[in-house]
């Protein structure tokens, strides 16, 4: 079995891209893109920077990415969010912003939510709770966009003390 490469405590421990527990999780999100002439590749992620988180009981997959995005967005991406009853999804999104903070600081984070595809009634509303907002839909793909701007260093500052 893969050692994690670092350990995050009780809410996530980073694991390779490639990760076969990880994969487990993502080939049932609905954003999985399943090719037709039956490729399995081991990377799932994408290109860029990236860091993919499991909860310790490989219940949830967090997939933060930094790239060039084709529509414009900027900031780091959350590629991937699936929760199989690790917890409160709102409190792994803000634990994983932590994370992400640490790793690239003061960099807006992003994603995208098929408001068509997910079974809530209120899509995104999972990281809506967890301090995020919604800020715009996609042009092609009418995905909803939702943000979560930068912490200012003092805010930092003060959450620590």
């Amino acid at each position: 079995m893969e050692q994690p490469s670092f350990d995050f405590g009780d809410v996530w421990i980073e694991v390779k891209d490639g990760n076969p527990t990880g994969r487990a999780i993502f080939d049932r999100h609905y954003s999985r893109y399943f090719y037709k002439d039956g490729r399995k590749p081991k990377l799932y992620v994408g290109p860029g920077e990236k860091m993919v988180l499991l909860t310790p009981c490989a219940r949830a997959l967090f997939v933060w990415r930094k790239f060039i995005s084709a529509d414009g967005q900027q900031g780091v991406n959350c590629a991937i969010f699936r929760n199989e009853g690790a917890g409160l999804s709102s409190e792994l999104i803000r634990r994983a912003d932590e994370l992400a903070d640490a790793r690239w600081p003061a960099q807006r984070h992003y994603t995208y939510v098929s408001a068509e595809k997910v079974q809530s009634r209120n899509p995104g509303f999972c990281f809506i709770k967890a301090g995020w907002q919604k800020c715009g839909i996609t042009k092609t793909r009418k995905l909803l966009i939702f943000e979560r701007l930068p912490i200012a260093a003092n805010d930092n500052q003060r959450r620590a003390s």
